[in-house]
């Protein structure tokens, strides 16, 4: 772990819970790793941000369908609360939520994406979807000159195929642009 670095907790809400809806494969062992990690960030004064995704108020294109065909799930304020375990990182670090997958897109983040960038540090992504908000992140922070850390253990996705495919797909990029690492290997960093 490296002062420079930025932390990225990514839409850790209950939709994304084992039985909801979007449930997501090892989404409490992620969430366990992603406070370890948490934990670590606040002894060292490591930057960390908190996003979530909601439904845009008047959405456009293919996110009018989406947010139509999701729209029980839209409207349910527990689905779209933070898990549980995360929330209180919402109440003590920058919380933001977005309307996009990618979480570059809230103005907050990019910029703090940018700071770590210029200082030297990463992009280090935890959270879920893996082949969704995780990857779609990862792609334009690396789009934006950013080094990405994806902690393999922190980021769930729908399933393990899809995990292991969003991992290829970034491992493409490894070692010049991303690299992909445990929780345990980047908290034993020194």
């Amino acid at each position: 772990m490296k002062k420079e670095d930025l932390i990225l907790v990514i839409d850790m809400q209950n939709v994304y819970r084992e039985g909801q809806a979007w449930a997501c494969r090892d989404f409490d062992g992620a969430a366990a790793r992603t406070l370890r990690v948490a934990e670590a960030a606040d002894r060292e004064g490591v930057p960390l941000m908190v996003t979530a995704f909601l439904p845009p108020a008047a959405p456009k294109g293919d996110w009018r369908d989406y947010n139509e065909k999701y729209a029980a799930i839209n409207a349910d304020p527990w689905l779209n609360a933070l898990a549980d375990e995360i929330a209180p990182l919402a109440e003590t670090h920058p919380y933001c939520p977005k309307s996009t997958y990618n979480a570059l897109d809230h103005p907050n983040v990019r910029a703090a994406a940018l700071r770590a960038r210029d200082r030297g540090g990463r992009v280090v992504l935890t959270g879920v979807v893996a082949e969704c908000c995780v990857l779609w992140t990862a792609c334009a922070a690396i789009d934006l000159g950013c080094h990405v850390l994806y902690l393999t253990d922190a980021v769930s996705g729908l399933d393990r195929p899809k995990e292991a495919a969003s991992e290829l797909v970034l491992s493409g990029l490894a070692p010049l642009q991303c690299e992909l690492m445990t929780t345990a290997d980047y908290l034993a960093e020194t």
